[in-house]
Formats: structure tokens, sequence, C-alpha cells
């Protein structure tokens, strides 16, 4: 049976509209994620362009960002050692240099924000491993080099603790977030997927521990075939396979509402199918928590926890 293990944490939000919760509605989403089985929280990104999520002296030094009201980043340390989570903590997103194709100052600025992260916060219990946040689908630009270099920079400042990706597939629903429609004609082949992807694990094993693809962006009867090739080529570089399970859906021309259940199950045993044992999932507080801003959300927690109530019933 497919659990989902672990959830990112999207307090910067990019498209995803903001729920403005403080202390206490954190620590009750914390405990909903308990109820759910989850023990793993990864942090999205510590900041995205100018907004960030702690007072960085380095981002707001180098990137004019702004000096955000409360530290989240000290919040969920101390939230996941209440609740026994393990926090993966997310780096800076700049928005700009990487999509440019300057990947060596989207590293330098993250090495800087890496040093002065661990300085402040790396004597947490809960800090646990490290999230490399820029998301890629190709074997694009200097990517490889980015992933390689942050990667092998995150383990040797915090003394070996893990990395962290999560890329996703060109699939047909690859698709910008600022249109109404759901598919497009071209997506990649699973050859050119696999051809691709042998080359990036290649180069960045060693550096990466464990890679989560997403699995929402190729059509459900594609599905087990692209996540046996991640898996299989996971294995091959010795990298930790999981499944980002995403509990929004990408059909709809909305975007995005919490997925249908039946949606979301499809893809656990898909995943179970292909041999998977670890799930994450983006993201639990909007789209699969009782107090989301989405009833729908709720509704979703309550297929899941039952699922997960039969599962034990029948054992």
């Amino acid at each position: 049976m497919m659990k989902i293990k672990g959830t990112f944490l999207d307090e910067i939000s990019h498209d995803i509209p903001h729920q403005n919760w403080g202390l206490e509605e954190w620590d009750k989403d914390f405990g909903y994620m308990k109820e759910a089985g989850i023990d793993t929280v990864i942090l999205i990104r510590c900041g995205y362009r100018r907004w960030q999520t702690f007072p960085s002296q380095v981002l707001t030094s180098m990137e004019g960002c702004y000096t955000p009201p409360v530290d989240l980043v000290e919040m969920y340390l101390k939230l996941s050692e209440k609740w026994g989570m393990k926090f993966y903590f997310g780096l800076y997103d700049s928005g700009k240099y990487w999509d440019a194709g300057d990947y060596e100052k989207e590293a330098e600025i993250n090495r800087l924000v890496i040093d002065e992260v661990w300085e402040k916060y790396g004597h947490y219990k809960a800090f646990a491993g490290w999230y490399i946040s820029q998301e890629c689908s190709r074997k694009t630009g200097s990517i490889i080099d980015l992933y390689a270099g942050l990667g092998r920079y995150c383990k040797k400042v915090s003394g070996g603790l893990p990395t962290m990706i999560s890329p996703y597939i060109d699939g047909n629903k690859n698709i910008s977030q600022y249109t109404a429609v759901t598919s497009k004609g071209e997506s990649v082949t699973l050859a050119d997927h696999e051809q691709e992807w042998d080359q990036i694990f290649a180069g960045i094993q060693g550096a990466v521990d464990i890679v989560a693809f997403q699995d929402g962006h190729v059509e459900f009867d594609q599905l087990t075939e692209f996540l046996s090739v991640n898996k299989r080529l996971a294995d091959k570089y010795g990298l930790q396979c999981w499944t980002n399970s995403e509990t929004f859906d990408r059909d709809m021309p909305i975007k995005f509402l919490p997925i249908k259940w039946e949606k979301l199950l499809l893809k656990l045993q898909m995943a179970q199918k292909a041999g998977y044992s670890n799930a994450v999932t983006f993201e639990f507080s909007h789209f699969m928590s009782p107090q989301s801003a989405y009833l729908q959300a709720g509704h979703l927690f309550n297929r899941y926890t039952e699922y997960l109530r039969n599962y034990h019933k029948k054992d």
C-alpha cells in the first residue's frame, strides 16, 4: 500500500492563493499531517524573487528581498520537533538568473544562503536535509552543474545531510498556469525522457540523494511507464526514488483545485505497481487539509484517512 509520507510547505506562494496562517493554524495543520501519517515536511523554497520565509541578510542585501514579519523557517523547525517531523530546507529561487541561463549567479547566491541557514538553524534536531528548489523536466542549460554543485555544497556544509530534487516530466499536461488550456499537442517521448535523465542522473550522482518526480504532467495511462523509467534510472545511479503525488488537479481549466480522490488513489496505485515505497505530495495544506481555504480539501483528507483505516482493518 502506497502512503503519503511527506508534504511540501508552499509558503512562498507563486501560483496558489496564500492562506494567511499564523502559528495557531500551522500548529493545527501539523497535527492533521501527523494524523494522515506524514513524517516529513519540505519547504518548497526559502525565497522566491523578493519574497522570503526568514529574515535573510544575504537575500535582503543582494536581492532587495522584503523582510518578513515572521521567521517561518524557525516556526516550521519548532513545529517539526513538536510533532516528530523531519524538515528539509528549500533553497532560494531567484525567478530570473537561472531562467535566463545564468546558472552560476543562481548557485552563488544559494551558497551564501546555505551558509547563513546552517549557521542560524543547523542546531535544530529536526533539520534533516535540503531541497534544491529549481525544477526542470529536460537536460537544459547547466542544470546538471547547478544540481551537482548545490547538492555537494549542502552536504559539505551540513556534514552530509541528504539532498532532494523534485523534477517533472515534459508531458502533454506541462502547461502554463496562466492559461485555461489543460493539454498541449507535443510532449516528450518515453525514450527521450529516459536518455536525458540518464545523463542528468550520471552527472548528479553522489550530490543528490533523493529524486521525487511530479506525477501530474502525463496522462494516467502513461504514468506507470514513466514512473518505472524514473525508478530504474534512479536505482542505476544509487538515488532514492520517491513519487511526488500531486494533490491538485491539472485536468481542469481552473488552476488549481484539490484533486478528485479517485485520481489520487489511481496515481498511488500506479506508483506502487512501478516499485515505489515512498510518496510525498504537493501539497497537504492547500489541497488536503481540513482547514484549507478549499472545502474539497477536507473531504479529500477524509477519503484518504478512510483509505488508511480500511487498509489496516484488512491486516
